[in-house]
């Protein structure tokens, strides 16, 4: 059974840096792409990183392309969600998700099967 435990979360100064991780307990043949969500108070969940397993591919959100950095190790079942220049509105829970592979990385989160828990991030000013 595919469980994900996220950790790294936090209270951050604005214009400072965390870096969360995602550790996938176990792996099967529908989990082979991986994402990082977040929601703030009110709003939607929204796919601000994913990554493929099987070949490294990434893709990003707009709104944090530049400053946040997703990255895997694959011998450690681990992904990471590096996240500089952190500003206010970057505060949100932030959620690692797994689902099956497809033709290109999903921004939909209808298409994630598994979820973690989430983390807090806390940017103050």
């Amino acid at each position: 059974q595919v469980q994900l435990v996220e950790s790294g979360g936090g209270l951050v100064q604005a214009g400072g840096s965390l870096r969360l991780s995602c550790a996938a307990a176990s792996r099967t043949s529908n989990t082979d792409t991986m994402g990082w969500f977040r929601q703030a108070p009110g709003q939607e969940r929204e796919l601000i990183a994913a990554i493929r397993w099987s070949d490294g591919t990434t893709d990003y959100a707009d709104s944090v392309k530049g400053r946040l950095f997703i990255s895997r190790d694959s011998a450690k079942n681990l992904v990471y969600l590096q996240m500089n220049s952190l500003n206010p509105e970057d505060t949100a829970i932030y959620t690692c998700a797994a689902g099956p592979a497809r033709f290109r990385l999903s921004h939909n989160v209808n298409d994630y099967t598994y979820w973690g828990q989430g983390t807090q991030v806390t940017v103050s000013s």
